[in-house]
C-alpha cells in the first residue's frame, strides 16, 4: 500500500512538472504570436457601418448591399505543437478579410482546438485570445456562435467562461451578445435596416451546444442538439421584427409603402454549429436518388469529403426547422463543423449551407490540402434576397500578407 503511494506520488509530481512546463512554454509561445498577429493592419473599407444597440440587439443601417463573411472551424492550437498551423491561420483569414471587405463577419464555431497530443496544450483561452486579437487587430464587426470543441470537457475553461471572455467591452468590434437567460451560450441576433427604419435582414446565431451527457468527451460523437426555449426564443424573435416593420410601414408615405411591401415580414439567415438533422435528411435523399434531385431536394453546388455518416449531426430530431419554415422568415442556415463538406442543398424551400472551414490541425494532413479551405460571403439586398458565394482560399485574389502554402486542391475523402 505504501509503495503504491509513493508510486502514485511520483507519477502525479511527474505530470505537475510536465504540464507545468508546457504552461510556460505556451506562455512563451503566445507573446511570439501576438507579435505575429501584431504585423497584420485593420482592413480599409469605404463605406464603414457602425453597428448600434437598442432593445438587447445590434442593429447595422444602410440603403446599399449589406455584405457578411462566414468562417467556420477555425481551429487555433493555441499551445508549442500547433504554432506553424495557427500561423497559416491567421494569414488565410487576413487575406481573405482584407479581399472581401465585409460588414460583418459570423463565425461558426471551434474557434479553439486546445486537444493536447496536436496543440500542446489544454488550455482552450489561449487561441480564444489570439482570434479576439486577429479580429480586433482587422477592425470589421464580428461576432460568434460557439462549437463543440470551444470548450471540451478537459479544458480550462468551460462553455460559460468561454462565452465570458467575448463579452469584454474593451473588445470594440465584438458584437457577441452572451444572453445567459437561454440553453446555451450566446444566442442572439444582429439586425439590418433602411433608412427608412425597416428591418431588411436578421442573421439568427444559435448555440447547437456540444455533447450530451452520456458522451461528455465526444468519444461517440454523439452530439447534442437546440433546445425548445430556444426555438420559442427565435420564434418570438421572427414575431417581433414583424411587428416592428409593421408599426414602421404605418408612418410611410404611399409611395414608400408601395416599394417597402416585401419588407413587411422581414427576411432573416441563421447561423450555427452542429448541423440539423434534415441537412443528414437532405442529403441522405439526394444520395439515394443516384445524386439526382429529388421532389424535396435540390443540389445547389460543394463535395461531401466526409465518410461514414458524411453528415455529423445530432442523432436528436428538434422542431427548429419546421419552425423556420412555418414562419417563413428564414430562407438559409449556414454551419460548418464537418470540416471536408462543403456542399449545399436546398431541402423543401430553405437553403443548408455548410461553409468552407479554415482548418489545418484537427484532421491528419490537413494542412496539405486546399479544397476544403475558405470563407463563405452572403451578398444581402435592400430587399432582404441573399446571395451565396462560396470562396475557396487559394484563388490568386488572396494575397496573405506571408506566403501561402502549397497545397493538394483536389478533392478527398478523410480516413
Amino acid at each position: 500500500m505504501k509503495k503504491a503511494l509513493i508510486i502514485t506520488g511520483i507519477v502525479l509530481a511527474s505530470l505537475a512538472l510536465i504540464f507545468g512546463v508546457f504552461a510556460v512554454v505556451n506562455q512563451i509561445g503566445e507573446k511570439q504570436m501576438n507579435k505575429y498577429i501584431d504585423t497584420f493592419s485593420a482592413v480599409e473599407v469605404e463605406e464603414p457601418l457602425a453597428p448600434t444597440f437598442g432593445d438587447g440587439e445590434y442593429y447595422f443601417t444602410t440603403d446599399r448591399e449589406f455584405r457578411v463573411m462566414q468562417l467556420t472551424d477555425v481551429h487555433i492550437g493555441g499551445g508549442f505543437l500547433s504554432v506553424e498551423e495557427d500561423k497559416k491561420v491567421i494569414n488565410a483569414i487576413a487575406a481573405m478579410v482584407a479581399e472581401e471587405k465585409p460588414d460583418l463577419i459570423i463565425v461558426t464555431g471551434d474557434v479553439s482546438f486546445a486537444v493536447p497530443y496536436i496543440s500542446g496544450t489544454i488550455n482552450n483561452a489561449i487561441a480564444h485570445r489570439m482570434f479576439m486579437r486577429l479580429m480586433e487587430r482587422l477592425g470589421i464587426p464580428w461576432t460568434i456562435v460557439f462549437g463543440n470543441h470551444d470548450s471540451e470537457a478537459y479544458n480550462y475553461y468551460n462553455r460559460a467562461a468561454v462565452s465570458k471572455m467575448y463579452d469584454d467591452e474593451s473588445l470594440e468590434h465584438c458584437l457577441f451578445i452572451p444572453d445567459g437567460d437561454l440553453s446555451g451560450e450566446g444566442n442572439h441576433v444582429i439586425n439590418v435596416k433602411n433608412s427608412a427604419g425597416l428591418i431588411t435582414e436578421s442573421f439568427y446565431m444559435i448555440d447547437t451546444h456540444a455533447y450530451t451527457d452520456k458522451d461528455p468527451l465526444g468519444i461517440k460523437w454523439d452530439y447534442d442538439y437546440v433546445k425548445e426555449d430556444q426555438i420559442e426564443w427565435y420564434a418570438d424573435k421572427v414575431d417581433a421584427h414583424k411587428a416592428a416593420n409593421a408599426a414602421v410601414y404605418a408612418t410611410l408615405t404611399e409611395e414608400q409603402k408601395a416599394a417597402f411591401t416585401d419588407l413587411l415580414e422581414p427576411k432573416s439567415l441563421m447561423f450555427m454549429h452542429i448541423p440539423l438533422t434534415e441537412v443528414k435528411a437532405a442529403y441522405d435523399e439526394y444520395v439515394a436518388n443516384n445524386r439526382q434531385n429529388t421532389e424535396n431536394v435540390t443540389y445547389i453546388r460543394g463535395f461531401d469529403g466526409e465518410t461514414d455518416e458524411v453528415v455529423y449531426c445530432s442523432r436528436t430530431d428538434v422542431a427548429l426547422f419546421e419552425t423556420v419554415k412555418e414562419l417563413g422568415s428564414t430562407k438559409a442556415l449556414f454551419y460548418g463543423h464537418d470540416h471536408l463538406n462543403n456542399f449545399v442543398l436546398e431541402y423543401k424551400g430553405i437553403r443548408l449551407s455548410y461553409g468552407y472551414s479554415i482548418d489545418y490541425l484537427a484532421y491528419s494532413g490537413i494542412d496539405e490540402q486546399g479544397y476544403h479551405r475558405g470563407c463563405t460571403v452572403i451578398i444581402c439586398e435592400p430587399s432582404g434576397d441573399a446571395t451565396i458565394k462560396h470562396e475557396n482560399y487559394y484563388q490568386d485574389k488572396y494575397e496573405p500578407l506571408y506566403k501561402k502554402e502549397v497545397v493538394n486542391m483536389e478533392p478527398y475523402k478523410a480516413e
